[in-house]
């Protein structure tokens, strides 16, 4: 009688529901239940820090990421989202000390997200979430985590931040990526701009 490895069991249950969600999204794309359809492009300041440290780190980089914004209502947006963050680390800690610390990631992210929007005119505050996939290369090291991974993982995106304007079609937020499996979030202060597609 075989015995199934715990380990690869989650590993398959995390991606089948990864494709689930990646699946979902695109289908959703094809529905007529939305008002209007638009593009976003997100650019910022990329920052990642671990869960657990003795001092205060956080490494910088670069953040890019493109959406394509499907739209139920003015209160609820569908955000298929695909993107690239980058940091690293300069050897020193937030009061410009020298560590040995850091939260490195190297990745392309790709997932699904929700975001909820309270529809106040010229500035209206959201919150986001879902799910996606990071990959690429990843290294948290504290005195409390030593973890070292390349591949595909799974993160949960969640955002806050202000569409501005009359049309709102500029945003200004904080992007956050949680990523458990090397206990370490990253994300960035971005500015984005959103371009309305033609039905």
């Amino acid at each position: 009688m075989g015995f199934v490895n715990k380990g690869t069991a989650k590993k398959n249950s995390m991606k089948t529901k990864l494709i689930l969600v990646l699946l979902l999204t695109s289908n959703l794309s094809q529905a007529q239940i939305f008002e209007k359809k638009a593009m976003s492009v997100q650019v910022g300041y990329g920052l990642s820090t671990p869960f657990y440290s003795d001092e205060e780190i956080v490494n910088d980089g670069f953040f890019l990421q493109g959406e394509y914004v499907l739209i139920i209502s003015s209160w609820v947006e569908i955000r298929p989202y695909a993107g690239l963050i980058v940091t690293s680390s300069n050897g020193k800690d937030l009061n410009g000390n020298p560590t040995d610390e850091k939260a490195e990631t190297k990745a392309f992210i790709i997932g699904g997200k929700a975001r909820l929007i309270l529809p106040i005119p010229y500035v209206a505050p959201y919150v986001e979430f879902g799910l996606g996939s990071s990959i690429g290369k990843f290294e948290t090291f504290t005195a409390y985590t030593d973890v070292k991974k390349s591949g595909v993982l799974y993160h949960i995106p969640i955002s806050v931040g202000l569409k501005l304007g009359q049309k709102k079609v500029i945003d200004l937020g904080f992007s956050y990526i949680f990523q458990p499996t090397v206990e370490q979030f990253s994300g960035a202060f971005a500015l984005g701009i959103t371009i309305p597609l033609k039905s």
